[in-house]
C-alpha cells in the first residue's frame, strides 16, 4: 500500500485533498473524494459547522476591504507589467528621439481641431505640435504647445489670428506664417534666431539671422513657392529659384551654400542638412560631396549612382526626413536617397498606369498620393505611421507631421489621421515614451524582487529548519553565521559588489541575475531566525513527540510534520520581503549601481529625473514612477500585514 502511494495519481490526489481541506472545509472533502463511501450512521453530519483553517483566514481576509482591493491592485500590476510587454510590439529599450523629449502627459496630437476639419488648405509638423491653415487664412496649432522648460510657446499670437494666412510651416521648436499681405510671422524658441532678428542673432557667428528686407518689408507672397522649416532654422524659395534661409548654422553647416542662391527647384531640411534640387544640374544639391549620391527607386527596386539612375528622367519635388530624401520623378515614380530609418525600408511599387503626384515626410516616414487617390506610406514605423487604414481611398490631398499623415477629401474635408496620438506618461529626457518604460521597468524591478525573495526563503527555512530542530552546534554555527550577515551593510556592500559586477564582462541579463543572487544571498538571515523561532516552539507539541515515539526519522520531523505548521508565518514574511527587495532594488538603480541605463528599472527611471529642471518643470518625469512603486509596495505590505493578521488565531478581526 505504502508503494501504491509514490504513484504520480496519488500523490496528485494527497495534494488536491489537502488543498480542498484547507481552503474548503472537511465537507468538500468528503463528498468530492469519499462519495463512493457509505457514511458511518452513528457519526452525526456535523461537517458544516468544520470550517477549515485555510478557509477561516479566507473569511477573515476577505472582510477586510482595504486587503482585498490591495491584493486586486497587486494582481493588475502583475499582469500590466508581465503582460503587457507583449503588446508593445515597438518597445525598444534603447529608442530615442530628439524631437519628442520632455513632452507632458498628452493624447492630442493628431486631433485636428473641429474648426479646421471642414475647411483644410493646408497641414505641416516638425515636432511635438502641429500647425494647420484653413482656407479662410486661419492658423490652429494642436498637439504640446509648450517649449521645453523654457516659457515659450507656439500657440498662435493674437496678432496671427487677427490677419489672414496664406501659407504657414512648422520646425521642432518654431512656427513661421506668412500673411496675405507679404508680413512674416514667427513664434515659439527663437533661441537660435529660427525668426525675427535679435540682438543676438544678428552678431552670432553661429547663427544666420533673418535677412533684413524680409525682416522689415516682408515678401511678395504671390511668388513664394514654398514656405519650409527645420530644426531650428527656416527657408523660403521664391519662383524664380532664389531661396532666403536663416536660423542656427551649427545645426546646418551647408547653410552657407544655399545662401542668396538663385537655382534652386526645390529645397528642404533634414535634421542636419540643408537639400535642393539644382535646376541647372537636375540634381541634388547638399555642399557636401557624396552625401545624397546614390538613389533606391521603386523601378525596379535596385540602388545605384546618382547620376546613372537621373539619366532622362528630371527630379520634380524633394521631400526630406530625418536621414534621407524622397524624390519625385518626371515619370510619376519615386525614389530614396540617404540613410533609412532600417535596413529593410523598400520604396513601394506603384500599379501600372497609377503615378505619384504628391509626397510628404515625416521624421522617418513619406507618404505618396497617386493620381487615382490611394496613399501609399513607408519608412520608420515605430508608432504604427507608416500603416495606412485600410479601404482608405478617394483621397485628393495629404499631409505629413513629425509621426502622423492626413488624409483630405476634394472639398478640404478632413478624412483620416494615423500614427502618434501622444503619450500617456508623457516622454523622458530622451524622447522615450515614460508609460512604456513603466511597464518594461515594473517587469524588472518585480522580478528582482521575487526571485531575491525565492532565494532567501529557501537559504533561510532550511537552515532555520536545522538550527531550530537540532539546535546544539548546529544551532549555534547557523546562528552566528546569520549574525554575521545580518551585520553587513545591505546598500553599501551591494554597491560595492555591483560595481565590481559593471567592471566584469557579463551581460545585461547576467548582471541582473547577479544582483538577483546577491540581494537574496544577504537577505536569508531574517528567514532563519523566523523559521528557527516557530521550529523551537513547534518541537515541543504532542504531534513532534508521538512521532519521535513512533520512530520517525529526525529529518522527516522537521520538513514533513513542523514546517507545513509553519507555513503561514513564512508566507507573510515572503510578502513583506518581497516589498522590501523592490524598494532595495530601486534605491540600487537610483543610486547608480543597480539596472542601468537603457534597461529600465522604476529606480533608474527616478535617477533620470533627479535633477533640479525636472522636479521643476518636468514633473511628469518623476511622479507617475514614484506613485506607481510607493502605490505598490504599500498595498503588498499591506496584504502582508493583513496576513499575519489573520492566520493569528488569537487575533480579532476586528483588529
Amino acid at each position: 500500500m505504502a508503494k501504491d502511494n509514490k504513484k504520480p495519481e496519488n500523490i496528485f490526489r494527497k495534494l488536491a485533498r489537502w488543498f480542498v481541506r484547507f481552503f474548503m472545509g472537511v465537507k468538500y472533502e468528503e463528498k468530492w473524494f469519499f462519495k463512493d463511501q457509505k457514511s458511518d450512521d452513528s457519526v452525526p453530519d456535523d461537517s458544516d459547522l468544520i470550517v477549515s483553517p485555510g478557509k477561516q483566514a479566507f473569511q477573515r481576509f476577505t472582510s477586510r476591504k482595504f486587503a482585498v482591493v490591495s491584493v486586486f491592485v497587486v494582481l493588475i500590476m502583475f499582469a500590466i507589467v508581465f503582460i503587457g510587454p507583449l503588446f508593445m510590439e515597438k518597445y525598444s529599450d534603447s529608442y530615442t528621439e530628439v524631437t519628442l523629449k520632455n513632452l507632458p502627459p498628452n493624447r492630442s496630437m493628431m486631433k485636428v481641431p473641429s474648426e479646421l476639419k471642414n475647411d483644410i488648405k493646408m497641414i505641416d509638423s516638425y515636432g511635438p505640435f502641429t500647425v494647420g491653415l484653413s482656407n479662410a487664412g486661419k492658423v490652429y496649432v494642436w498637439g504640446c504647445k509648450k517649449i521645453g522648460a523654457s516659457d515659450a510657446t507656439v500657440a498662435v499670437p493674437e496678432e496671427v489670428e487677427n490677419d489672414k494666412i496664406a501659407m504657414v510651416a512648422a520646425g521642432v521648436d518654431h512656427i513661421i506664417a506668412i500673411s496675405e499681405t507679404g508680413k512674416i510671422y514667427g513664434w515659439g524658441n527663437d533661441r537660435f534666431g529660427q525668426f525675427g532678428r535679435s540682438e543676438n542673432s544678428i552678431n552670432s557667428p553661429t547663427i544666420e539671422a533673418m535677412p533684413e528686407e524680409l525682416y522689415n518689408n516682408g515678401i511678395d507672397v504671390a511668388h513664394v513657392k514654398k514656405l519650409t522649416c527645420g530644426y531650428q532654422a527656416s527657408a523660403i524659395l521664391m519662383d524664380d529659384g532664389k531661396v532666403y534661409i536663416w536660423g542656427n548654422k551649427q545645426a546646418y553647416s551647408n547653410m552657407d551654400y544655399f545662401l542668396e542662391r538663385e537655382n534652386i527647384v526645390d529645397i528642404d531640411f533634414t535634421l542636419n542638412y540643408i537639400v535642393g534640387i539644382d535646376s541647372k544640374r537636375n540634381s541634388i544639391v547638399t555642399g557636401t560631396k557624396g552625401l545624397y549620391a546614390m538613389a533606391k527607386t521603386s523601378i525596379g527596386g535596385e540602388t545605384e549612382k546618382m547620376f546613372t539612375f537621373l539619366s532622362g528622367r528630371k527630379i520634380v519635388e524633394i521631400t526630406a526626413a530625418t536621414s534621407s530624401i524622397c524624390m519625385l520623378l518626371d515619370d510619376g515614380s519615386i525614389a530614396l536617397s540617404g540613410d533609412f530609418p532600417s535596413d529593410s525600408i523598400d520604396v513601394p511599387v506603384i500599379p501600372e498606369g497609377e503615378q505619384v503626384v504628391d509626397i510628404k515626410a515625416g521624421n522617418y516616414h513619406y507618404t505618396c498620393l497617386t493620381d487615382k487617390g490611394n496613399v501609399y506610406s513607408f519608412g520608420g514605423d515605430h508608432y504604427y505611421q507608416a500603416q495606412v487604414p485600410k479601404n482608405l481611398t478617394g483621397v485628393s490631398a495629404i499631409y505629413a507631421g513629425s509621426f502622423q499623415n492626413y488624409a483630405v477629401d476634394s472639398n478640404g474635408d478632413f478624412m483620416k489621421a494615423w500614427g502618434l496620438k501622444g503619450f500617456l506618461f508623457g516622454t523622458d529626457d530622451v524622447g522615450a515614451d515614460i508609460f512604456e518604460r513603466v511597464i518594461a521597468g515594473g517587469r524588472i524591478t518585480m522580478t528582482v524582487g521575487a526571485v531575491a525573495v525565492i532565494i532567501e526563503v529557501i537559504i533561510g527555512v532550511i537552515l532555520g529548519c536545522l538550527a531550530g530542530y537540532y539546535g546544539s552546534w548546529v544551532d549555534i554555527l547557523i546562528m552566528r553565521m546569520a549574525e554575521v550577515f545580518s551585520s553587513i551593510p545591505t546598500i553599501p556592500i551591494m554597491m560595492i559588489l555591483t560595481s565590481i559586477i559593471a567592471q566584469m564582462s557579463f551581460t545585461t541579463n547576467e548582471r541582473l541575475f547577479m544582483i538577483m543572487v546577491i540581494l537574496g544571498v544577504l537577505g536569508w538571515p531574517g528567514f532563519a531566525s523566523i523559521t528557527r523561532a516557530q521550529i523551537l516552539v513547534a518541537r515541543e507539541s504532542e504531534y513532534v513527540t508521538a512521532a519521535q515515539a513512533m520512530g520517525v526519522k529526525e529529518r522527516r520531523i522537521a520538513f514533513k510534520h513542523i514546517l507545513p505548521n509553519i507555513i503561514s508565518v513564512i508566507l507573510v514574511s515572503v510578502t513583506l520581503s518581497f516589498a522590501a527587495s523592490m524598494q532595495t532594488e530601486t534605491s540600487l538603480s537610483f543610486l547608480g549601481f543597480g539596472v542601468n541605463y537603457p534597461q529600465p528599472s522604476w529606480g533608474n527611471m527616478l535617477t533620470r529625473a533627479s535633477n533640479a529642471t525636472a522636479a521643476k518643470n518636468f514633473w511628469w518625469q518623476w511622479v507617475f514612477t514614484s506613485a506607481i512603486l510607493v502605490f505598490t509596495s504599500v498595498c503588498i505590505n499591506t496584504i502582508g500585514d493583513t496576513l499575519r493578521d489573520v492566520m493569528d488565531p488569537k487575533s480579532s478581526n476586528d483588529r
